[in-house]
């Protein structure tokens, strides 16, 4: 990331992939339950056009508390072992090799332009998806299940959703919607990587801030608002056909096909307002965390050095 001094020692590539593991999981612990109200409220939704449910949900927060009021506490960390499974495993390549991947495509010039950047994340991005796609494709559904009075879950345990979906659909089930991810999530790491990237850029060279929080702060808030308009529909509509059920939809085009037919075009943009709430403040806990980690990681790596 920019905003190291030239007399500072960077990070390295480990620092980074654990760092950005790490930060990705505790971003998740924090703000998981806002996650789970915008998959519940979009798939809750949409099934109640068609089968009359009588669950109601009016906003983010009155989902929260509809959740917690019908199913329990627990119901808004239904799906969290395969959440952090997710992050350990996607965020520390998208997120922890997007420098050392830049640098490999500018061969190690200090002048790194926004072809480089976007090329990076898209490269992380989609090498990401293409080991985590099963942990996504089990969160996705464990948030989405319904506990509804006399209908049992559809899986018990993560290891059982596992079993289950490659059982049921094939071992090609767990990379169900790979494709939709793989355009998703080229978007978000494009948009929300560079974004930073360049904001705090910005910050540090326009105005009075320090490489320290208050930067971190306002150029994390940033990613996540642009990174929530740009990828708001790809996220929609993957998550639509990730919990769909088997033979519901032909493919992902047949999917936003249906939505905009059915629903129009406002339905690609469904859950902006929790859609926004999650990244917004996703980014700011992991991009805060991820900065102060490398710091102290490096700082512990020079103290034991020091020490022998």
């Amino acid at each position: 990331m920019v905003g190291f001094r030239p007399a500072d020692v960077p990070p390295s590539a480990a620092v980074k992939f654990v760092g950005a593991g790490t930060a990705a999981c505790i971003a998740d612990l924090l703000t998981f339950p806002l996650d789970t109200a915008k998959i519940q409220g979009e798939t809750r939704g949409s099934a109640a056009t068609g089968s009359g449910s009588t669950v109601k949900y009016r906003g983010v927060f009155g989902t929260i508390a509809t959740m917690v009021r019908t199913e329990g506490p627990l119901s808004l960390y239904s799906g969290l072992v395969a959440g952090l499974q997710r992050q350990m495993s996607f965020a520390s390549v998208r997120i922890g090799l997007y420098d050392s991947v830049k640098q490999f495509y500018t061969k190690g010039s200090d002048h790194v332009g926004i072809g480089s950047r976007l090329l990076a994340g898209s490269t992380t991005g989609a090498l990401a998806v293409a080991i985590a796609q099963p942990t996504d494709v089990v969160k996705v559904r464990f948030q989405a299940q319904a506990r509804c009075l006399g209908r049992a879950r559809r899986y018990c345990s993560t290891v059982d959703a596992y079993k289950t979906i490659a059982k049921e659909e094939g071992i090609c089930g767990l990379w169900k919607g790979t494709a939709p991810n793989i355009a998703r999530n080229a978007i978000v790491n494009c948009t929300e990587l560079v974004t930073y990237d360049f904001i705090k850029d910005m910050l540090l060279r326009s105005t009075q801030l320090t490489d320290n929080l208050p930067c971190h702060f306002a150029s994390a808030f940033g990613a996540g608002l642009c990174t929530t308009v740009i990828a708001s529909p790809v996220d929609v509509v993957k998550t639509r056909y990730m919990n769909s059920a088997l033979g519901q939809y032909s493919s992902v085009l047949n999917c936003a096909a249906a939505m905009m037919t059915n629903e129009g075009p406002r339905a690609f943009y469904k859950g902006f307002i929790p859609s926004f709430l999650r990244l917004g403040s996703w980014n700011v806990v992991m991009f805060v965390t991820y900065e102060q980690l490398k710091r102290a990681m490096m700082a512990a790596n020079h103290s034991c050095k020091a020490y022998l």
